[in-house]
């Protein structure tokens, strides 16, 4: 099988699998617990947060653990409910999805923008806050679900950045990029899923979205995923170990660039929707259309061969309508609908784009033969 589906998740790495075997014999206990095996749980979730905030220039104190990106993501827009929301229409569903339920007109604003969109691997344009700008409205007040006043503030606006996509694939420094909040996800890297987490900087507002225990300094309730942290440990050590950035700047990059080059040159009717130009992108997601091919018969052709790819996001699956991102940058539903995302991991080699692009073209000139696209 040749698996060029990485930015959906990535396989988990040996070094994590082994982590998390031995935290299910190790550090069983419940990691919110006073005895000793309760401590030792919780030394191993304090080091994974330790890792994380040294690989993206936070204090540990402002990571909170959550159970991947989608929560992560609804917690900010959740914070700001009723406040100016403003987000790209690029943004991942759990983004666009909770700012529809949240936005509100009063100040506050809250700015949600990628800094690389999943689907295109292509950079956005991050908002310039001014964080010593204060609007001349009433305090902003949060209150708990019992009415009581967690945070008072009259600062005018927020930066919120889904990092997911970025995290090990380009060195991340929250305070350059000016950022308030960061949502990150641990299968992105080789971890597990079912774990992620939140950069909280200090002092912005924060509103619980599961409440209800006193874990993360109640910032968000519920029993430890200890196993599951200690995996998101694992694959964040051998990031910053290997320091995998590097890697994906030379041998992914020029893997993908590889791809692109032969698909335009090879395949009539192939057109490149993700910017490959240095510093336009992500260095292993290509995105790609191929007129009058159905991207999901695409898809599942290549999967009979053993190649396994996507037509976008991955939440998205099973959606008919076309993609929300390739519409909002080409406004062309037939591009959008024949698209497919190639996405290169740390493993991926050039025997991987040779076998693809011994089957892509056929299957590329079958399906235009019986379109009824001209």
């Amino acid at each position: 099988m040749i698996y060029l589906d990485n930015a959906a998740t990535v396989p988990m790495l040996d070094e994590v699998r082994e982590a998390m075997h031995e935290a299910e014999e190790r550090f069983y206990a419940n990691a919110s617990a006073l005895h000793t095996p309760g401590h030792l749980a919780m030394n191993e979730v304090e080091n994974t947060r330790e890792l994380l905030a040294q690989l993206i220039g936070a204090k540990p104190d402002e990571i909170i653990f959550t159970s991947g990106a989608s929560e992560s993501n609804n917690t900010v827009i959740g914070t700001f409910a009723g406040c100016l929301i403003e987000t790209s229409p690029l943004e991942h569903h759990s983004v666009i999805e909770a700012a529809k339920v949240y936005r509100g007109r009063k100040l506050p604003k809250l700015y949600s923008y990628m800094l690389a969109n999943n689907e295109t691997g292509e950079f956005l344009e991050m908002p310039k806050i001014d964080k010593n700008e204060y609007n001349n409205s009433p305090l902003f007040e949060i209150k708990d679900d019992w009415g009581h006043a967690l945070v008072t503030d009259r600062r005018k606006a927020y930066l919120h950045s889904d990092l997911t996509q970025v995290l090990g694939k380009m060195q991340i420094d929250v305070n350059k990029l000016g950022l308030d909040y960061a949502t990150f996800s641990a299968h992105k890297i080789g971890g597990p899923i079912g774990v992620g987490a939140l950069y909280v900087r200090k002092g912005v507002p924060f509103k619980p979205l599961i409440i209800g225990g006193n874990q993360e300094k109640k910032r968000r309730g519920g029993t430890y995923n200890t196993v599951g942290i200690v995996g998101f440990g694992a694959a964040l050590k051998k990031v910053l170990k290997e320091q995998s950035w590097v890697t994906y700047n030379t041998g992914v990059r020029k893997l993908r660039d590889l791809l692109a080059k032969r698909i335009v040159d090879e395949i009539p009717g192939s057109s490149l929707n993700t910017d490959i130009s240095p510093d336009a992108s992500l260095p292993n997601i290509l995105n790609v259309s191929f007129r009058a091919a159905e991207g999901e018969s695409v898809q599942l052709y290549l999967d009979a061969e053993g190649i396994i790819v996507s037509t976008g996001s991955a939440c998205a699956a099973g959606d008919t309508k076309p993609s929300h991102v390739l519409m909002a940058k080409s406004g062309d539903a037939e591009v959008a609908h024949s698209s497919i995302r190639f996405s290169f991991g740390l493993n991926s080699t050039e025997n991987d784009v040779n076998e693809v692009m011994k089957v892509l073209p056929g299957i590329i000139k079958k399906l235009q033969q019986i379109s009824t696209i001209n």
